[in-house]
């Protein structure tokens, strides 16, 4: 994930602010990260409205939270979880509908690749029906996996975030990657052969 240092620094400078009580510095970091937060809410409980609900209360934690605020942290990495964790409540509490996710291969394209009109309907088909996958793990493996393959994130971060330990993220991904790829078998009406089961292609 590249991270232009000149934001990061905005980024920081902003948080700081806002652990002080400025108002209007936590505004700025609400506009850079709503995107980024909704998209995750998105994809973790498949419902816009849900997704839009779940950001606002997101950002209305992270603001009262902002005292638990590790500054030496990137804020977006922290607000992330904030977001997931909501999710994850959300999703324990009722079981998430069938997710379809409308233009995630421009999401995940590179901003400087230029695939062909082939090469993007395969990679839409590929992304939508993994979310449908997706919608069968538990809550707290679906975060892990979306932090990782959507948000690029590092499993020392992603253990961080989610009250993990680094091993247990890998674990979790691990196993996953199977469950998925063994689903994805079963949706194609294929056996499974032993030492013939290939990883779910997921996005990185």
């Amino acid at each position: 994930m590249r991270i232009d240092p000149a934001q990061l620094a905005q980024e920081a400078q902003w948080a700081r602010q806002a652990r002080q009580g400025d108002e209007q510095a936590f505004a700025q970091l609400v506009e850079v990260f709503q995107v980024p937060v909704y998209n995750l809410c998105y994809r973790m409980l498949g419902e816009p409205t849900e997704a839009e609900d779940a950001a606002q209360e997101a950002f209305l934690k992270a603001y009262r939270g902002l005292h638990h605020y590790d500054p030496d942290r990137r804020f977006g990495s922290w607000c992330l979880s904030v977001a997931a964790h909501e999710c994850i409540d959300r999703m324990r509490r009722r079981r998430a509908p069938v997710v379809e996710l409308d233009g995630l291969e421009a999401e995940l394209d590179h901003p400087d690749a230029a695939p062909g009109p082939e090469s993007v309907v395969m990679r839409r088909e590929l992304e939508e029906r993994l979310a449908l996958l997706l919608d069968e793990l538990n809550p707290l493996d679906r975060a892990v996996v979306t932090l990782k393959y959507w948000y690029e994130m590092p499993l020392e971060e992603i253990a961080a975030n989610l009250g993990l330990t680094t091993s247990a993220v890998k674990s979790r991904l691990h196993r996953s990657r199977r469950e998925l790829a063994e689903r994805c078998l079963r949706s194609n009406g294929l056996e499974r052969r032993r030492g013939e089961l290939t990883d779910v292609p997921l996005p990185v």
